[in-house]
């Protein structure tokens, strides 16, 4: 996972025994130790439950670049890479009323990147390989909300089946679909891309299946089956990992978001399966397809484990 700035946070001291027996205040009341743990653990999920966590060690002040079709072809290349940097950094979408021009200035440099790729031949060359992996992985890979299920303090009449919306979906989803055309151009060179999109990258991808948004989900299941056709090196890798989430979800947590995801992206793989089948299969079959039918949540992907 991409390294992101280290949260700051306020140590809450305990109070010292003098201070319970003897408030300074007459009006204050001595504080209960379990009360106030309590207290400090239903704070930390509360800001748990919001939007992804955003990288606040950079300058979040944009300033708007050229447009790159504008710029003489010996340079578009530098001013791509220019504006991968200022899509690189990400906002706290949270507070609706920070960073609002700049939050603009990178919705329009995303969109413009997604036409320029697009439209522009022989516009991705090795040097903006790196640049365009890392601009991704600061954008998408997070630590995810706390699962609905999970969170405490909500309205008790709270309709338990609504999923969690990602606040930043407005930069994310631009995000997403410009990875997904950078992985469709013709001009992408697996040989050049595999430097980059390696196990670490697939398993961060992997993470991400647990997000609530749907729509997340949706784009991820596309992305995750276009690497698997790209490359070769990482099929093996994928189908062992997605089966390590299936065996935790099944004898261990019983709760993930992206099953159903999942097993659509392995019903097309085991389409291209030879028979006879390898022994790999047969113990997914033996140890994951079968034991997902007596899963309590198996309503959530019933249509999908029949694969």
């Amino acid at each position: 996972m991409m390294p992101t700035s280290p949260s700051t946070s306020n140590t809450l001291s305990p109070p010292s025994p003098s201070s319970l027996l003897h408030p300074a205040d007459s009006s204050q009341r001595p504080i209960d130790p379990f009360t106030q743990r309590q207290m400090i653990k239903s704070k930390k999920i509360k800001r748990q439950q919001g939007s992804s966590r955003f990288i606040n060690n950079m300058n979040k002040e944009l300033e708007p670049l050229p447009p790159i079709k504008d710029a003489p072809p010996g340079e578009q290349q530098d001013l791509f890479i220019k504006k991968l940097k200022q899509c690189s950094v990400v906002f706290d979408f949270m507070d609706p009323v920070t960073d609002l021009k700049s939050k603009e200035i990178k919705r329009a440099c995303l969109n413009e990147i997604v036409d320029y790729i697009s439209v522009t031949k022989s516009c991705l060359a090795e040097p903006v390989y790196p640049e365009i992996i890392t601009m991704v992985s600061y954008n998408i890979f997070r630590t995810l909300p706390a699962s609905s299920l999970d969170r405490i303090g909500e309205a008790a009449d709270q309709d338990e089946d609504e999923p969690y919306y990602e606040a930043s979906w407005p930069h994310l989803q631009v995000v997403y679909e410009f990875f997904l055309r950078f992985l469709e151009s013709p001009d992408f060179q697996p040989n050049t891309g595999k430097k980059y999109i390696d196990q670490r990258f697939v398993s961060n991808i992997l993470e991400l299946f647990d997000s609530e948004d749907p729509r997340e989900r949706d784009l991820l299941k596309t992305i995750l089956h276009r690497i698997y056709g790209k490359f070769l090196g990482l099929r093996a890798f994928i189908r062992k990992q997605i089966n390590n989430i299936f065996l935790r979800f099944i004898y261990e947590v019983e709760k993930f978001n992206g099953i159903a995801e999942l097993l659509e992206i392995l019903g097309s793989i085991i389409n291209g399966f030879a028979i006879p089948l390898k022994e790999e299969h047969k113990l997914f079959l033996q140890r994951v397809l079968i034991p997902l039918h007596k899963a309590h949540s198996l309503q959530s992907f019933h249509p999908q484990v029949n694969i």
